[in-house]
């Protein structure tokens, strides 16, 4: 089964996790969802969508992509993912009880065979003055890390291992 690995990431961290997703597949094949066209889509049994959230939702370019090519995604075994750092709590690092997967699935009307929710990165180093700030305001809100010389990689490698073998399943 060919699968098409798709991604939006801000920071690379859901590239990341899309790499190791593809690693575990012999027939897969990964790229940017601001490089797709309606052809690469029809020839794959599985897509597999990946993507970030940033400053509260998903990138406007996914949105457009799924309204854009819905009938096609529903004609297909389909999985989508959301990365985002809430998911690092305990209480928000299902599917059900991620917020951004709840508000994604409502804005697109689109129900994927397979769902699933890692927690992120905050990489404070990397990021300019202004994205620095503004997460650490949201981490200090939210009890999360504040030190803006590190980096917190709440992925759960794991996890993402095992998500891949569900995959299979479907």
């Amino acid at each position: 089964m060919k699968k098409f690995i798709i991604y939006s990431s801000v920071d690379g961290q859901t590239l990341k996790i899309c790499q190791r997703l593809k690693n575990n597949y012999s027939h897969s094949y990964i790229e940017s969802i601001s490089n797709i066209i309606v052809e690469d889509l029809k020839s794959f049994d599985h897509i597999i969508i990946g993507a970030s959230v940033r400053y509260g939702d998903h990138s406007k370019n996914l949105y457009k992509f799924i309204k854009k090519n819905k009938s096609i995604l529903e004609s297909k075994r389909t999985t989508f993912f959301s990365v985002n750092v809430t998911a690092r709590k305990i209480e928000k690092n299902k599917p059900s009880t991620n917020p951004y997967i709840k508000k994604f699935l409502k804005k697109t009307k689109w129900l994927p065979d397979k769902i699933g929710v890692f927690a992120g990165k905050i990489d404070f180093p990397n990021y300019g003055f202004i994205d620095k700030n503004i997460i650490k305001l949201i981490m200090w809100i939210t009890n999360g890390p504040t030190d803006t010389s590190k980096s917190y990689d709440f992925t759960d490698w794991e996890e993402v291992d095992l998500f891949s073998k569900d995959i299979d399943l479907i």
